[in-house]
């Protein structure tokens, strides 16, 4: 719970749904283990970079973060598979959004360094991201170029070392990350087919994270400012010119998990909506006896349904290269599109049936609330994905 200590719960998520043909023993078994493992933690998320840190610690220490990365590198299985990413962030998020940010962030900021990197990159990164002794962040968006990617205005020259300056803003683990992957312009006059990736460590000479940035929904967030920032080592991460692509693979593989993250939001405030109607007097009954009541939880149920089909869809897709690379796209942006807006209603329904306890800070449905809303944001805004969409069926 955001701001608090992280309460146990005696609610847990159903994985009923894992027996869909999208899965296998390898899901389940995750889905059978973690809950027990996250509701036993007792992390203190009132600093959120300090909680962060400690989760961080806790999924490297206990092995969860080894499905980060490939089995090469100190992972759990041969290769980064969606679907495991998908069970491992819904049932994160069910008992604390932070862990699940804290998950996340750890696989999208070493993500690059997977699909691109060379041995040296990958050996020097990534086993200590999967033991939890690394943080990795991810960082692509700037003050005028987010959703525009192209319009970045960072710039990397090799002069001979690659020399970077520019500014990135809303860098999710800005400030405590050991390494960042920097995306920048290499060149300024090819657009998207300009643009190249870095590796750039925390204590890197004219790299500056101190100025933290502060969102309803407490995770740790910064903004990067380079100044003739040289980078170590001398080598980009990937093809020069190629960074572009090396993003749009990375977000790729990891959309279809922040709808999974959603559906463990949703979930959550299902179960709490279920567990409140039950024991709420209201009017010599329980609210649970009311049809309006049993109709509002029907409807949650179904639109929480509708986004885990279509997640587990895309995230199955992927794994087993089910359709061309454009319809896996597709597919993840319906998921990613679907799960964060049903969320954002699902939550938003069990808050109302909540009444006055729904909008105390510290209820779980008040902090939900906060939590679900970035996710309709970032890694592509729902718009984004509504143009995905529909470029797809016009063609």
């Amino acid at each position: 719970m955001s701001g608090a200590l992280m309460q146990p719960t005696a609610l847990k998520p159903s994985t009923e749904h894992l027996a869909l043909p999208f899965f296998d023993a390898t899901h389940l078994e995750i889905a059978t283990r973690l809950p027990e493992w996250a509701n036993a933690q007792d992390v203190n998320e009132a600093d959120d970079r300090a909680a962060c840190r400690d989760w961080v610690r806790r999924l490297g220490d206990a092995g969860w973060l080894r499905y980060c990365v490939a089995a090469e590198h100190g992972g759990a299985l041969p290769q980064l598979d969606s679907r495991a990413l998908v069970v491992l962030r819904e049932t994160l998020a069910f008992y604390s959004p932070l862990a699940d940010f804290a998950f996340a962030m750890q696989g999208l900021g070493s993500g690059a360094i997977s699909l691109g990197g060379t041995s040296a990159q990958q050996q020097a990164y990534l086993p200590a991201v999967a033991r939890g002794e690394k943080i990795a962040a991810f960082a692509l968006s700037e003050p005028h170029a987010g959703s525009d990617v192209a319009a970045m205005a960072t710039q990397a020259v090799a002069a001979p070392a690659w020399n970077l300056n520019g500014t990135k803003t809303w860098i999710s683990n800005g400030g405590i990350a050991d390494f960042y992957c920097v995306f920048a312009k290499t060149d300024p006059q090819a657009g998207s087919r300009g643009i190249t990736a870095f590796i750039v460590d925390k204590n890197e000479a004219g790299l500056d994270d101190s100025e933290h940035i502060h969102v309803m929904a407490p995770h740790p967030l910064a903004t990067l400012k380079m100044r003739d920032c040289k980078v170590a080592g001398n080598a980009p991460l990937g093809e020069v010119n190629g960074g572009f692509k090396l993003a749009m693979q990375t977000l790729d593989i990891f959309r279809a998990s922040v709808a999974g993250a959603a559906l463990g939001m949703a979930r959550r405030a299902l179960a709490e909506a279920i567990a409140h109607a039950r024991q709420r007097s209201m009017f010599g009954h329980t609210l649970a006896d009311f049809q309006l009541t049993q109709a509002k939880l029907g409807e949650m149920a179904a639109l929480v349904d509708a986004g885990a089909l279509l997640t587990y869809r895309a995230a199955w897709m992927r794994d087993t290269q089910q359709g061309s690379m454009k319809e896996r796209s597709v597919a993840a942006a319906m998921a990613k599109m679907t799960a964060t807006e049903n969320a954002q209603r699902v939550i938003d329904m069990a808050l109302q049936m909540h009444g006055g306890l729904g909008v105390m800070v510290g209820s779980k449905v008040e902090s939900l609330y906060r939590d679900i809303r970035s996710l309709r944001i970032y890694e592509g805004a729902t718009e984004v994905q509504q143009l995905i969409i529909g470029k797809a069926v016009l063609q």
